[in-house]
């Protein structure tokens, strides 16, 4: 180095100051452009070289977000930082100057290298189940925020010649409008805080919320967005901060659960309904799934009739064919292998009403996947259309033109037109 000084003295002698300076201050940027060859090409190469070829995944993180190569940057940036001084004929003014733009590029190459480091200790927590119900990048971008803010002030007071702390002291004055500059980031912390402490959402979840059209599969919780995939594969972005104050459905109780709810109901022609025949009675008895039904339920009826006496028929109860179909249908759903018994399982009649009435069947399927459940909902209602003609009732369908041109009065081909 003196020896280099000691040239570089020498030559200035023969040249103007002018020249001496700029010859001084290009060969210092000549050096730091070589130096951040080097280390972008050769260090940061070895580096992403001896990672990639490990068995760990957290260092694979560290060259996906970029931290080898901003950190390379600062090498050059600690060449120009001292080189500078060394340089003959160079004011103390231009020194100053040239120092504290080194410095400040410093300072940002060293909060570019946190964030990086701040990504990739992310993207390694998400590799983890815990990930899924504990999501971290909302307070991450939090950090990041703070982090590029107090760069921000640093690289300011650099330039400006003036410490930091005074710059900061500053910002008391202006709470408020900083207040109202990140009204959105403060909700959206609060609430990416009490998603997660009150384990609301987790990535994963299916969630429904009609008022911001998303209703699928959470893919991504940051802090100021929580994107929803939607069943036709558009994505919606919701505020995190509405997911507070508005309300949505999250259907993970559902899949814990291990059930799907089937609530689903075949509309019955009111005027199919009738009571039974004694003919319909015997042939009941012989169906699996009804004949302790029929036994029970003849019983029930005899003691109640010779209770009230049999003076009038009008007096007396009787199966009906909408009864015991109904009875068939909880039965039914009782012995379906897919039908989970050890929760709520119904067969009920709902208010009837202008399409007939309602025969609801209301079950939880044995798996929540939703090809499966559909399948099983499908056969169950299949047989049950199918299978209401052995009760003697007609399933309720709206009418159609064909069943109004039906009912229409043919009108024979060659019959003259009304008028002539």
């Amino acid at each position: 180095m003196d020896s280099w000084i000691n040239n570089l003295q020498q030559l200035g002698a023969l040249l103007p100051s002018w020249a001496t300076a700029t010859l001084g201050v290009s060969a210092v940027m000549l050096l730091a452009l070589v130096a951040e060859l080097i280390a972008k090409r050769r260090l940061v190469g070895a580096l992403n070289h001896l990672t990639r070829q490990s068995r760990y995944r957290w260092d694979d993180a560290l060259i996906d977000a970029g931290v080898y190569g901003r950190l390379a940057q600062l090498l050059p940036t600690a060449i120009v930082f001292f080189g500078l001084r060394w340089v003959p004929e160079l004011s103390d003014t231009l020194v100053r100057f040239g120092e504290n733009l080194a410095l400040s590029y410093g300072a940002l190459m060293t909060s570019l290298s946190i964030s990086a480091l701040l990504t990739a200790a992310n993207t390694v927590y998400e590799q983890y189940p815990v990930a899924k119900e504990r999501p971290l990048k909302g307070y991450i971008q939090v950090a990041k925020i703070v982090l590029f803010v107090l760069t921000g002030v640093l690289i300011i007071a650099i330039l400006m010649d003036r410490s930091p702390v005074l710059m900061l002291s500053g910002f008391g004055a202006m709470t408020a409008v900083l207040l109202l500059v990140f009204k959105d980031t403060i909700l959206s912390l609060v609430a990416s805080i009490q998603l997660s402490g009150l384990d609301m959402l987790r990535v994963g979840d299916w969630i429904e919320m009609p008022s911001c059209g998303a209703d699928g599969d959470v893919i991504d919780i940051a802090l100021h967005t929580v994107k929803v995939q939607n069943w036709d594969k558009t994505i919606t972005s919701i505020p995190t901060h509405k997911l507070i104050s508005d309300s949505f459905k999250n259907w993970r109780g559902m899949s814990q659960s291990g059930g799907r709810r089937i609530k689903r109901s075949v509309y019955i022609d009111q005027s199919s309904i009738r009571f039974l025949s004694d003919a319909e009675v015997e042939k009941f008895k012989r169906f699996a799934l009804l004949c302790d039904y029929m036994r029970a339920k003849e019983k029930e009826l005899a003691e109640y009739n010779a209770g009230v006496g049999r003076t009038e028929n009008a007096a007396i109860r009787r199966l009906t064919n909408v009864g015991t179909f109904r009875a068939y249908l909880l039965n039914y759903l009782k012995h379906h292998p897919r039908i989970r018994t050890d929760m709520t399982l119904l067969a009920r009649q709902l208010e009837p009403g202008p399409r007939g009435l309602p025969l609801e069947a209301y079950a939880f399927t044995n798996t929540t996947e939703w090809r499966a459940y559909e399948d099983i909902q499908a056969d169950i209602f299949d047989h049950l259309l199918a299978v209401a003609d052995e009760f003697g009732l007609n399933v309720y369908q709206e009418p159609s033109g064909r069943d109004v041109a039906a009912l229409a009065p043919l009108r024979p081909t060659n019959s003259p037109p009304s008028g002539t």
